[in-house]
């Protein structure tokens, strides 16, 4: 395959295809929706968000952050991720886990508290843009807190201690999805996990892999192979779980595509994928736990790849058509809703800006 069609294909470099300057979000919201800055400054490329029911205050929301990236290399010491995306240079540390405290008599400002910056941090090549990943997303289980980090599931104490708990990327390359894209990625590009009874669920776009871990013994067990599943290269990215079900997420591949993206239900007995809506270049998914509304986090719409200023959020009602609640976003990255209905939305990688916003009025 050509450079070209390489380029073309590397849905997970996300901004290979950036078009247009980097600059301030001009955002537009529907009739009754609210946006506002929480954090408009201090993060370093965060990534996923998880609303925290453990902080004894209820008004905190923790991050995941890919950090600042770096220079160090592996080259020579294992398999590189092949140019033009790789080969990847990195830090062992400076990838990081914050809490953002906000509202209430005892934080009537937001306030930051790293938890920890012990995570590893890692950049694509200078010429596919230096492109950041590191904590991917975090979850906890009776309190207790783990971050995905790229290649790995960790445990982070109170005090910021690292422990791991999965190596995702030794399995990961014993277990290889079915179905690959010229993109290969050997360690994966872990995106998305939740916990959900007691074990912790992990999606992998580049292999295209639903994994369960046990975070007691650290074992990995595979719940899906969506590459196969759907017989496609579909880059699952995002993941949420509701009422019941798994939901599963695609970004696709480059050029993107309007409307061809879809959210997946996962059903069991067999296990199977049913598509429940159409989205593009998803990202994020997430669902209001009163109403049922599903939010739809969309990277970019209306250009074929990752454009400052076109991401939005869809929020789908049961039994009605989706519709787009917040448009203007740059690069968003994650979301997750509040009890109370409120969105929490990250953006900014690839040199954007980068912070959260809160959307309220969505019910």
């Amino acid at each position: 395959m050509n450079r070209r069609n390489t380029l073309r294909a590397c849905a997970c470099a996300f901004a290979l295809m950036l078009t247009g300057a980097l600059h301030a979000q001009t955002i537009v919201t529907a009739p009754g929706v609210t946006v506002r800055p929480l954090l408009p400054a201090g993060l370093q490329n965060p990534r996923g968000l998880q609303f925290n029911p453990y902080d004894g205050l209820g008004m905190s929301l923790l991050v995941a952050e890919g950090g600042p990236g770096g220079t160090g290399s592996t080259i020579g010491r294992c398999t590189q991720v092949m140019p033009p995306i790789g080969p990847y240079t990195g830090a062992p540390t400076g990838g990081r886990v914050t809490q953002v405290y906000f509202g209430g008599v005892d934080f009537p400002r937001p306030q930051r508290h790293i938890i920890t910056s012990n995570l590893p941090t890692s950049q694509t090549s200078v010429e596919s843009g230096s492109l950041v990943s590191g904590v991917a997303d975090v979850a906890t289980i009776d309190g207790t807190l783990y971050a995905l980090v790229g290649g790995a599931i960790v445990r982070v104490s109170p005090t910021g201690t690292v422990s791991l708990v999965a190596n995702l990327s030794r399995w990961l390359r014993a277990n290889p999805g079915r179905v690959l894209g010229p993109d290969f990625e050997p360690d994966g590009t872990w995106y998305s996990m939740v916990a959900f009874n007691g074990a912790l669920y992990a999606i992998e776009p580049n292999h295209g892999l639903f994994v369960r871990v046990n975070p007691t013994t650290g074992a990995i067990t595979r719940v899906l192979d969506v590459s196969a599943a759907l017989g496609t290269h579909a880059v699952p990215t995002a993941l949420a779980r509701h009422k019941g079900y798994f939901y599963i997420a695609n970004l696709g591949t480059f050029p993107i595509v309007d409307g061809t993206q879809r959210v997946w239900r996962v059903l069991s007995n067999p296990t199977r994928l049913q598509s429940v809506a159409r989205g593009t270049a998803i990202v994020g998914l997430a669902f209001d736990p009163v109403n049922d509304n599903m939010y739809v986090l969309q990277l970019t719409s209306g250009a074929p790849g990752p454009t400052p200023g076109m991401g939005s959020l869809l929020r789908i009602r049961p039994g009605k058509a989706p519709q787009t609640v917040v448009s203007g976003l740059t690069l968003p990255t994650g979301i997750d809703v509040s009890p109370s209905g409120t969105a929490y939305i990250s953006y900014g990688f690839a040199g954007a800006p980068s912070g959260i916003l809160q959307v309220f009025g969505l019910r």
